[in-house]
């Protein structure tokens, strides 16, 4: 099983990626081999003059993912991530979640960092 944490502009497998990771609005978690899927709000990190990426990187951390999808990550953000083991694939804006998840499954986004 591999969890996913896709940076998203709201609740739905069917909502926009949101191409900030630090500052999303949330992250759907999603099971790769179900497709369940639990949303995870982000408004704290939102709110915080500093450290947004490093508190997103935390609460996905927190959820068990293995894997990140969104537009970009920032360099802090990325080292928390990479430290926590979870690899991280970017450029996935202009498309929602759903495809994100899909094109992740064929093998279609270059992951770094993680394991």
């Amino acid at each position: 099983m591999t969890k996913i944490a896709v940076s998203s502009e709201g609740p739905t497998l069917d909502d926009a990626v949101d191409p900030r990771f630090g500052r999303a609005g949330g992250f759907l978690i999603v099971d790769t081999e179900t497709m369940e899927t639990h949303y995870l709000d982000n408004g704290s990190a939102q709110a915080a003059s500093r450290g947004a990426g490093y508190q997103a990187a935390e609460l996905v951390a927190g959820a068990g993912a293995e894997v990140v999808l969104s537009g970009r990550v920032g360099p802090k953000a990325f080292d928390a991530l990479k430290t926590a083991g979870i690899q991280v694939g970017q450029e996935c804006d202009r498309m929602t979640v759903r495809e994100a998840v899909e094109k992740f499954q064929k093998g279609q986004i270059t992951l770094s960092g993680g394991r």
